[in-house]
């Protein structure tokens, strides 16, 4: 997940010193390839048998070396965090290496023999790399280390067997490197050496035949310059191992077609590189484009367009929910880390404004989503405003739908409880007054019994429609107010409840009736579901804002929606006009918090 600001500003002389650092470090690299290139050629042209690079063998050669040295320090320059520009540096200083076998002198033709085959390690890695210059799981890194042995061990170990004359070639100078000379061995380990490459790129091949499969559209153009010219490159190798192998004749042709596969390579990188600098160069077109737009659709499609990603989505952030939503204010959910999406995070002045869920292509191109999201910034802040707006109109539809639901519940409870309790006691109080009266005219002796089972009757009636009362509004409330309420119902909570309040006047019944349920269904959570040992309830009324907050030490992790009636909370403080936040980390305990404006 990356973050981007839309207005940044970075340290002019920090970022010039960086800079100028890199600068001169790649310079210096440039002035050694140009010295390396020169040195081959020279070594080449001083051989007994130059006669065969007589054609265009030997300049064509040097521009391979070059082509990748030059890539290599433009992609070094533009990412340097990335390790495909070193690697195509490492190879073409590699593949100048190969030409110490056409020195006369013994140690540099030792150490070029030795070292022949290494440039093929750059380009597996460039070529399983690109464009991240990761590689990505076990295999990837099986297959190179593999290759590093085949070049590296196996041709030193055939080395110390190899007679130069017989093995290598029959006008080399001597092998350094020979230690007891062995031929069947040494043609042994250079056969082995052959098959292994043949097999390594064969498997190559197949990984990325597989990855083209299973590639999203975004990904295989960002790819495709260097993934065909790496696929021909490996088909070449293969061929050109397998036709050493059998000792077929001709084999310069085989070489000959190599090269000119290896040579494609830095011209599908650079190709590449080149493609996503005019990408960005095109960015400019996306301002214009965006003053004609005329809804959150023509957004999208515009930055889709202009990352060349069709699959884009746009999240914005809704502050107040602490969530991301869309153009219509639904909930957003953004990708999970490791996921097949990536997410791009936009900020202004240090707060977040929306969210870009891309393809995970564009993470190699950062440049690009860069100047992008600082193109449409504007646009981008005005749509998160307008996301905001339909985001509180959709929860307050929300809340309202929830509100009328929870008020026909009660009406339903209530009628229930009239019903099965309260309407059944005054029906047998009826019949208990009908006996009373038929015995006081027949037998006045056993009226009393029957009084007194319809005063209970009544006193019971009475308990009920009190207690049936207290759950629509409880009666020292609507007689003494907020403060002495509070203070009676903390007296009665099942935990102990500290209670502090700053209220000394009235406040409207909507705003204490909000906030006296805040009170008691915080308590109640707290002792049913926190698993608290204490509460502390504060209220305070100042400069028009009635502020209520109920602390626990519980076990936290309430959330709204969880089951514990803390939705229908907020839709009580939210229908007073109030704002309703809610703290409850895991194992810190719980605060609700509740803003009332009392006049």
């Amino acid at each position: 997940m990356r973050r981007v600001k839309i207005a940044r500003r970075l340290p002019g002389a920090a970022r010039g010193d960086h800079h100028g650092r890199v600068r001169a470090k790649l310079a210096v690299l440039a002035v050694a390839g140009l010295v390396a290139g020169a040195g081959a050629a020279w070594l080449a042209g001083n051989h007994k048998e130059f006669v065969a690079y007589q054609t265009a063998n030997v300049p064509f050669c040097l521009i391979v070396g070059w082509s990748f040295i030059g890539c290599g320090l433009i992609a070094w320059r533009q990412r340097p965090g990335n390790r495909l520009g070193p690697v195509m540096v490492f190879t073409g200083f590699a593949w100048f290496a190969t030409f110490l076998t056409d020195a006369r002198d013994p140690l540099l033709f030792t150490a070029g023999t030795a070292v022949q085959s290494v440039y093929l390690v750059g380009l597996a890695y460039l070529i399983l790399s690109f464009p991240s210059g990761r590689l990505r799981g076990r295999l990837e890194h099986g297959l190179l280390w593999a290759g590093i042995a085949i070049t590296t061990v196996v041709q030193f170990a055939a080395m110390l067997a190899a007679d130069s004359g017989a093995i290598l070639c029959s006008y080399c100078p001597a092998n350094l490197l020979e230690v007891g000379r062995n031929d069947g061995l040494a043609n042994g380990l250079l056969q082995a050496e052959r098959l292994v490459g043949v097999a390594l790129a064969v498997t190559v091949l197949v990984l990325l035949a597989r990855r083209w499969w299973w590639a999203s559209a975004a990904q295989r153009h960002a790819v495709a310059p260097v993934l065909w010219a790496g696929g021909a490159t490996l088909v070449a190798l293969a061929v050109s191992a397998a036709w050493d192998a059998t000792k077929l004749p001709y084999e310069g042709v085989p070489k000959q077609v190599v090269w000119v596969a290896v040579a494609t390579l830095p011209v599908a990188v650079l190709a590449v590189l080149l493609e996503r600098r005019l990408a960005r160069g095109a960015v400019a077109g996306l301002v214009v484009e965006l003053g004609g737009r005329k809804t959150t659709s023509d957004l999208r499609e515009a930055l889709a367009r202009a990352l060349g990603d069709p699959s884009v989505e746009l999240a914005y952030w809704f502050g107040e929910g602490q969530r991301y939503v869309d153009g219509d204010g639904r909930l957003v959910q953004l990708p999970d880390p490791g996921a097949d999406r990536a997410v791009t995070m936009v900020e202004s002045g240090g707060r977040p404004v929306a969210a870009l869920i891309h393809d995970p292509a564009l993470r190699e191109n950062p440049e690009l989503v860069d100047s992008v999201c600082a193109a449409a910034g504007l646009a981008l802040e005005n749509e998160a405003l307008q996301a905001e707006l339909r985001a509180r109109l959709a929860e307050l539809q929300q809340s309202r739908a929830r509100l009328s639901a929870a008020a026909e519940a009660e009406r339903r409870r209530i009628e229930r409880d009239l019903h099965d309790g309260t309407q059944q006691r005054l029906v047998s109080i009826s019949m208990s007054l009908g006996l009373l009266e038929a015995a006081v005219r027949e037998d006045p002796a056993s009226a009393e019994p029957i009084a007194r089972r319809a005063r209970a009757a009544l006193a019971a009636t009475l308990d009920e429609l009190r207690e049936l009362s207290q759950g629509i509004l409880p009666g020292i409330l609507a007689e003494r107010g907020l403060a002495a309420a509070l203070e009676e119902l903390c007296g009665r909570a099942a935990l102990p409840a500290r209670l502090e309040v700053a209220v000394d006047r009235r406040l409207p019944a909507q705003v204490e009736t909000a906030a006296y349920f805040l009170v008691s269904e915080a308590l109640a959570n707290a002792a049913k579901h926190a698993q608290a040992s204490e509460a502390r309830v504060a209220a305070r009324c100042a400069a028009g804002l009635l502020t209520v907050e109920v602390a626990d030490d519980g076990t936290g992790g309430a959330a709204p929606g969880g089951g514990s009636g803390l939705r229908g909370l907020a839709d009580r403080i939210e229908a007073a006009g109030g704002k309703f936040v809610l703290s409850s980390p895991h194992g810190g305990g719980t605060v609700l918090r509740a803003e009332l404006p009392c006049g």
